[in-house]
């Protein structure tokens, strides 16, 4: 899909990194991982969001899982207690963006393009375009996608994972990377559940604790209201640990 993260190796061209070179030709020894410059760049947007105390969530889903909903929903809630920025990826439009700015929240687009993922490098360039200062959490909505962005490290505090019921109870089992790498699972759209009889939320949790994961899970429903009041205690702790007079 992508030409930056390796996705675009399959089982049908995976030959051509496996055949030997040409003759004349020698090998290199690579000692630093593929991955060491996005990860000298994330770690410079962590320290800049620590510097300003400002805790930075990464929401992954798959695409339609309720990342934008979810966010226009904890917007509204957290309007006078908490300051709130999002960066937005997506591969194309603007339309994710409009939806939060309307509530009244920066927030900065990043077009990829054919890239499935968001990497610490636009995350640096977009933090230039957020006032941090006047801030206390910043949203990265990743792309939709279980696959890559998992293995991008963007600077983030925490990762989170949504998993709509409309999706299969086995994702955890079918994706384990990125279900590995949450800190939060929340199982959204659980106003669905009735209509869903496939979709067993202690399976999923089964399915996410065979990774040997620990974090919570926590069922909601934005559109609904339902479930919002753990998902935003949880923030609001997350939050409390990056203050700079804590992070000392």
């Amino acid at each position: 899909m992508c030409d930056t993260c390796g996705c675009n190796v399959t089982s049908g061209n995976r030959h051509l990194l496996d055949r030997p070179p040409a003759e004349g030709a020698g090998a290199i020894e690579i000692l630093e991982g593929l991955l060491s410059a996005n990860d000298r760049e994330a770690a410079h947007n962590r320290a800049h969001f620590d510097r300003h105390g400002v805790l930075a969530v990464n929401l992954m889903s798959a695409p339609g899982a309720g990342k934008t909903a979810l966010l226009e929903r904890t917007l509204d809630t957290l309007t006078g207690t908490l300051r709130v920025g999002v960066i937005e990826g997506d591969l194309e439009t603007e339309n994710d963006a409009r939806r939060i700015r309307a509530h009244g929240v920066p927030a900065v687009q990043i077009t990829t393009g054919s890239a499935c993922h968001l990497d610490a490098h636009m995350i640096h360039d977009a933090l230039h375009a957020l006032p941090l200062t006047a801030l206390d959490i910043v949203f990265i909505e990743n792309v939709g996608n279980l696959v890559c962005p998992a293995s991008f490290d963007l600077g983030q505090h925490a990762n989170v994972v949504l998993l709509s019921v409309t999706e299969g109870d086995d994702k955890p089992a079918k994706y384990p990377v990125m279900f590995r790498a949450a800190d939060l699972l929340l199982l959204s759209k659980i106003d669905l559940l009735p209509l869903m009889d496939d979709f067993a939320p202690a399976r999923a949790e089964t399915a996410l604790r065979a990774l040997a994961n620990t974090a919570p899970v926590m069922p909601l429903s934005a559109k609904h209201d339902i479930g919002m009041a753990p998902w935003l205690d949880w923030l609001r702790t997350r939050r409390a640990a990056c203050l700079p007079s804590q992070a000392d």
